[in-house]
């Protein structure tokens, strides 16, 4: 069922920055707070006529929704909010665990001074972000971070597969979980800024056993958040875990 109508209020005002970065904002809080649901179709000519803009900025606007994971473009169809599969989310997750692994421990060996202070005030900008409405910077600077690590690993080929998994990773659904418990949020976002300050001080100090454990504990924190907001059973997950364990074990 088309829910545009439902979903966009006539009284939405386009005010900072390009109109492509207003709508791109608009969209994705609708997205993050729930208000489309997985599976509901983005029709780009109803949502410029509702937001007053021409159609330009919001298929722009779509094509970063889809280069961020929060929408899939669906040939002959048209862009919809992606419908994960419980499967296709705990690959991601597998996906992560791995890469993340494999970047962090290539990069405490060879990270450069400016690059973790990079790192660092990334993070630090994450510190006083904690109501939902900060929840698209919040997203932003978190992709950045962890991007951070694997392009201080310097591998063009790790940078691309990481992409794809992160782009299927479904971070977002967290964030509207989050927007329906509000009372869950600050804890979570406290554990993440003190873990992301973990990984950080590992690097810092080159130590790619201990960055390697700090990142394992995040992702399968990450993993245990899937498995209780979004009903994925966890049981499948610590069975590929299991399979995985000596790729990414510090023993």
């Amino acid at each position: 069922m088309d829910q545009t109508n439902s979903t966009l209020d006539s009284h939405e005002i386009l005010r900072k920055r390009s109109l492509t970065d207003e709508v791109y904002d608009i969209l994705y809080s609708k997205i993050i707070a729930g208000k489309y649901s997985a599976g509901d179709w983005l029709r780009q000519e109803d949502i410029s006529i509702q937001l007053g803009v021409s159609q330009t900025p919001v298929r722009e606007a779509f094509d970063r929704l889809v280069a961020s994971g929060l929408a899939e473009r669906v040939p002959f169809r048209g862009v919809r909010v992606p419908k994960l599969e419980p499967k296709e989310i705990v690959d991601a997750f597998i996906m992560r665990l791995v890469l993340e692994n494999m970047a962090v421990r290539i990069s405490a060996k060879i990270i450069q001074p400016d690059e973790v202070k990079k790192l660092l005030e990334t993070v630090e900008n994450t510190a006083n972000l904690l109501s939902l409405e900060d929840m698209s910077e919040l997203r932003q600077l978190n992709k950045e971070f962890h991007a951070g690590i694997v392009d201080s690993a310097q591998s063009p080929l790790l940078n691309k597969l990481y992409e794809m998994a992160t782009n299927s990773f479904p971070d977002w659904m967290l964030y509207e979980y989050m927007f329906r418990h509000p009372e869950l949020l600050q804890i979570s976002l406290k554990r993440e800024y003190l873990e992301h300050k973990a990984i950080i001080d590992a690097l810092a100090n080159n130590d790619s056993q201990e960055a390697s454990l700090q990142v394992t504990n995040h992702i399968r924190n990450l993993g245990n958040e899937i498995e209780m907001y979004l009903d994925i059973s966890g049981e499948s997950i610590r069975e590929i875990e299991k399979l995985i364990d000596p790729m990414i074990s510090n023993h």
